[in-house]
């Protein structure tokens, strides 16, 4: 028995209601290119609206004209897909509070998630949404992935509830490390300016004892 191995999403598919909603909410808030359209190929009676979250990557909506959109929270049964979250830069996400407001979007206000910031609120058919910013860069070539997960490792050896800002450190230190090496036989944190002190001490005492 063998795996099937994914490498990456390809891409996540909405069922919409009228074709102007959806182009108005990921185009006209969300900032997604409108980058093409067609028939469902499985049901004629609806287009298949293709947007561009970013990466290259696709959000697809089916949509279909006799449909009216129902902002009523769409359903948390099993099963269902709770939200969707979407990455932001941090200078974007600085500006999302002042930007859902200007529209009169309801939020749920900045949450502190350790390793990013997040913000939620609802789309005109009600899927939550999630904006996220993340805290860090990785280091190249590691992903943002490989960061947390390192950082998950050293949470859990030092018994920490959950991930924050010193683990995200010291797991970019750990995977900088592993990828480069060093001509010192010795990569042990250091402290130069002691040592600057003490030579100083030495060569000069007034200086060192004002």
């Amino acid at each position: 028995m063998r795996k099937i191995q994914s490498q990456g999403v390809h891409h996540i598919t909405l069922v919409g209601a009228d074709r102007q909603t959806s182009i108005g909410f990921w185009e006209g808030v969300l900032g997604m290119p409108f980058v093409f359209e067609q028939p469902n190929l499985d049901n004629e009676n609806e287009s298949h609206l293709y947007f561009d979250p970013g990466d290259g990557r696709l959000i697809t909506v089916f949509t279909n004209e006799e449909r009216e959109a129902d902002p009523s929270r769409t359903s948390t049964d099993i099963g269902t897909v709770h939200h969707i979250a979407f990455s932001l830069s941090q200078a974007t996400f600085a500006q999302v509070v002042e930007r859902l407001d200007e529209r009169g979007i309801r939020h749920s206000g900045v949450k502190d998630r350790g390793f990013m910031d997040s913000i939620y609120f609802d789309d005109p058919l009600g899927l939550l949404i999630e904006l996220a910013s993340y805290r860090f860069e990785p280091p190249y070539p590691w992903t943002h992935a490989e960061v947390l997960l390192e950082a998950h490792r050293l949470r859990v050896e030092r018994g920490d509830h959950h991930i924050a800002e010193g683990h995200l450190a010291d797991a970019i230190e750990r995977l900088v490390a592993r990828s480069r090496e060093s001509l010192s036989g010795d990569r042990a944190p250091k402290d130069p300016y002691s040592l600057r002190s003490s030579v100083s001490a030495r060569a000069d005492p007034e200086r060192a004892n004002p």
